[in-house]
């Protein structure tokens, strides 16, 4: 049975290689797309798949799927550097989540004000680079739409 795994928020998708971070891009961390968020003011992100929140920054959460993989949603690229700001956590990390359930909400034009990008990349952490396959790259999706499924 193959998981889904849904957009965290509403947006055009991108490949990894077009996020202007060289670790994203290059898939080092997993593979996957990004989400170039539609909206530019306060946004909601919610959990792209139903499990627990193993990790939770206000700038990126990992939720594992039961005996499943992880799937990691970073909401903007170098947004660990804003220590928070601009962000509201909606959960707390040791959660269940179902997916569509908001996590964090994130002020996306005071981030890209900042001078960060608001790209959204969604990856399977430590999955075999291109492994992830995804049939709505250059499409526009809304928060919850399906990106691709658990490889």
């Amino acid at each position: 049975m193959s998981i889904p795994v849904g957009a965290p928020v509403a947006g055009t998708v991108t490949t990894l290689a077009e996020v202007p971070d060289e670790v994203f891009a290059a898939q080092l961390v997993g593979p996957g797309v990004s989400v170039s968020p539609a909206a530019a003011g306060t946004v909601r992100v919610v959990a792209p798949v139903a499990g627990t929140v193993v990790k939770l920054h206000p700038h990126a959460f990992v939720t594992t799927v039961p005996d499943g993989p992880s799937v990691l949603v970073h909401v903007g690229i170098d947004t660990v550097e804003l220590k928070g700001r601009h962000f509201t956590l909606h959960i707390e990390q040791g959660e269940q989540v179902a997916a569509g359930d908001a996590v964090v909400t994130v002020d996306l034009a005071a981030v890209q004000d900042a001078g960060y990008s608001a790209a959204c990349p969604v990856v399977v952490l430590g999955a075999t680079p291109d492994s992830v396959i995804s049939d709505v790259v250059g499409r526009t999706v809304e928060a919850g739409d399906r990106l691709y499924d658990l490889p």
